[in-house]
């Protein structure tokens, strides 16, 4: 019973770790000063966890070359999520790019937002942000495609988490997600279970709003690359050196762009 007790608290620990980067430190240190009192032990968690997220980890994140992303009415997190789990934090010159790029879009779109999804943790290159391959330097962000109903850009999610909602391929369209998938890549359109629901399904992908984006994007002298899907591309009439095909051991890029810089 202790055996099965300790290893509860180990996938806690990995799974928090995983998640928060700091919630399985701290989840440890609870357990360890409340052993026997369960309810104790919770609560001193969830303060102390919350405490450090918002009161601690912005003003140490610095140290490690990173701070937290810079919101504004024209660029938001696409939910609370992604700032309670830690996963919002970018170097300096990203936050200038974003910053610079949010405001060009609200130029030519003035009711729309830009929003982010996973960034990067605060501490420690190379610490994975899974599911991510890359998310680990601070120079690494997602944002959200843009969307609108009856032509009109709109600011409301397609998703729960933002990713999983897919803009597929038509039929006369080249088809990379079935060419990955054909090689043994299953994990290619994984994300479809990490939507945590499809919500606002009158939304539409909005074909002009994230060409505009991009083209903002790919302007950027810091931009070194920007992911998203062939047919995407080939729709929108893109071609650029920085407009790239991320492969098939990743997942698919027509729920989201990804952005990284030099």
């Amino acid at each position: 019973m202790k055996f099965l007790k300790i290893v509860g608290h180990l996938i806690v620990i990995a799974l928090l770790t995983a998640l928060t980067q700091i919630g399985g430190l701290l989840y440890l240190i609870s357990i360890l000063v409340f052993r026997e009192r369960k309810r104790k032990k919770y609560l001193f968690f969830l303060g102390m966890y919350l405490l450090a997220t918002y009161f601690i980890v912005p003003y140490v994140a610095p140290y490690f070359g990173r701070e937290r992303i810079k919101t504004s009415e024209h660029f938001k997190a696409h939910s609370l999520f992604y700032s309670v789990t830690n996963r919002n934090y970018v170097r300096p010159e990203l936050n200038l790019l974003l910053e610079k790029v949010a405001a060009e879009f609200a130029e030519a779109h003035p009711n729309a937002t830009v929003h982010h999804l996973d960034a990067n943790f605060p501490f420690v290159n190379k610490f994975p942000l899974l599911p991510h391959l890359s998310h680990n330097d601070g120079k690494k962000i997602d944002l959200s495609l843009i969307y609108e109903i009856d032509g009109q850009i709109k600011n409301e999610r397609p998703s729960v988490s933002g990713y999983g909602i897919y803009e597929s391929p038509k039929v006369s369209e080249y088809n990379q997600i079935k060419k990955c998938k054909a090689r043994g890549n299953w994990q290619y359109d994984f994300t479809k279970y990490l939507s945590f629901g499809r919500i606002n399904k009158e939304l539409k992908f909005s074909e002009k709003g994230t060409k505009n984006l991009l083209q903002i994007l790919l302007k950027q002298a810091t931009t070194q690359k920007v992911f998203i899907e062939p047919h995407l591309k080939y729709r929108m009439g893109l071609e650029h050196l920085k407009l790239r095909f991320q492969g098939c051991k990743a997942v698919r890029h027509d729920d989201h762009i990804h952005l990284q810089i030099n």
